[in-house]
């Protein structure tokens, strides 16, 4: 690891709100680099998550101060250039951004080594901008021919920003295919952290499935919901909220209990007793299935995405689930079956084992290597 005094690190991260994946990485970033000052455009992190990622004083924006930022802070996306601009970062040799928005954009000079782990090129503006367009409302009509063309100049804006970039290190093989289509740019896979450590196996299972995840359109819970009342004999716990909640309790069926949010240690007790876990988005890397898998538990997954990373099917000689080719209902009701005829050849220690390539310690030891490297290369003019 870098010399904790020397140089000075930064991290950079795009806002501090609710704990999610990006959040995790940051938690193991500052293990990583302890010392390291954490700038954002605005944090409203609850004192227990802030605990949980043992965040200490960070450096906002003048957005932070904003009323009611916390709740509305993507209506503000078009401000968040200028926010991050005007974060000063200057005081820093190197400036780790972990982006998946706007932190990428922070201000670096020639003399700094400014390494992106980049989450995704900004989501809004590139793959998920219909998606976007329509959960806002802004779809159609002249709000949505102004919605498109500030999205627009946020694509233009976010593409500009790759050349403060020195080096690019990502979460998965899916994204960095994505980051070379978006930037032009290659990038490094270092997988992102899993708690292997507290995702666990114990004790015997039980006959329901499970998912988890905030209800979010492109998450697709509504469509698990559904898919079990083509299974009206087994069972489905969904655990997590958000704003599609209205519509996965109309898509549920007697057979399915929704839970609401949960605490780890309640939501690895679900992972650790349930038949199997069912996802069905299409994630940049998905760390949901591999704390599932931690926990003996296998994965019913849309096969896209991070979970071709991450779940091993048949024919791969120590499967660990099973995928399914289209979002729907019925198609994941029909993975729910054959997963069921193949379940005697997806062992509990195979899936423990496949979760371990993912181990946080891995995460710390790569990405200490890589900066490491990266700054001596620099220092040495070889960079």
């Amino acid at each position: 690891m870098i010399d904790s005094r020397l140089p000075r690190v930064a991290i950079v991260h795009d806002w501090l709100v609710n704990p999610g994946g990006a959040e995790l990485v940051l938690r193991d970033l500052l293990r990583v680099f302890p010392e390291a000052h954490v700038f954002t455009l605005i944090d409203h992190m609850a004192d227990d998550d802030r605990r949980a990622i043992g965040l200490g004083r960070t450096t906002t924006s003048a957005l932070q101060n904003v009323p009611g930022i916390a709740k509305h802070y993507r209506n503000f996306l078009p401000l968040m250039p200028w926010a991050v601009r005007s974060l000063d970062v200057s005081g820093y040799d190197i400036v780790i951004s972990n982006s998946h928005a706007i932190a990428k954009g922070v201000t670096t000079t020639d003399k700094q080594l400014h390494i992106c782990y980049c989450l995704s090129p900004m989501r809004y503006a590139w793959d998920l901008r219909e998606s976007y367009l329509r959960a806002s409302g802004l779809d159609r009509g002249v709000k949505g021919l102004l919605a498109r063309a500030m999205l627009e100049r946020m694509r233009r804006w976010d593409l500009g920003n790759t050349f403060g970039v020195d080096t690019f290190v990502t979460l998965s093989s899916f994204i960095a295919e994505r980051i070379e289509r978006a930037y032009g740019r290659e990038s490094t896979v270092i997988y992102p952290p899993v708690d292997t450590d507290f995702f666990t196996p114990a004790g015997p299972r039980e006959e329901f499935y499970l998912t988890a995840s905030r209800f979010v359109q492109y998450k697709r819970i509504d469509l698990i919901a559904e898919a079990f009342r083509l299974l009206p004999d087994r069972k489905l716990i969904i655990v997590g909220d958000g704003p599609d909640a209205a519509k996965i309790r109309a898509a549920a069926d007697s057979n399915v209990t929704l839970v609401g949010r949960q605490s780890r240690p309640a939501l690895r007790d679900y992972l650790r007793r349930a038949r199997a876990f069912i996802f069905a988005a299409e994630e940049d890397f998905g760390i949901a299935p591999v704390e599932a898998q931690a926990c003996g538990t296998p994965v019913i997954a849309y096969g896209a995405g991070g979970a071709l990373e991450t779940v091993r099917a048949a024919p791969f000689p120590t499967p660990t689930g099973v995928f399914f080719e289209e979002q729907s209902a019925e198609a994941i009701a029909d993975a729910v079956r054959r997963f069921e005829a193949v379940a005697s050849a997806i062992t509990a220690e195979n899936c423990r084992a496949n979760s371990e390539r993912f181990d946080a310690v891995k995460f710390r030891e790569q990405i200490g290597a890589f900066v490491d490297a990266a700054y001596e290369r620099r220092v040495d003019g070889t960079a």
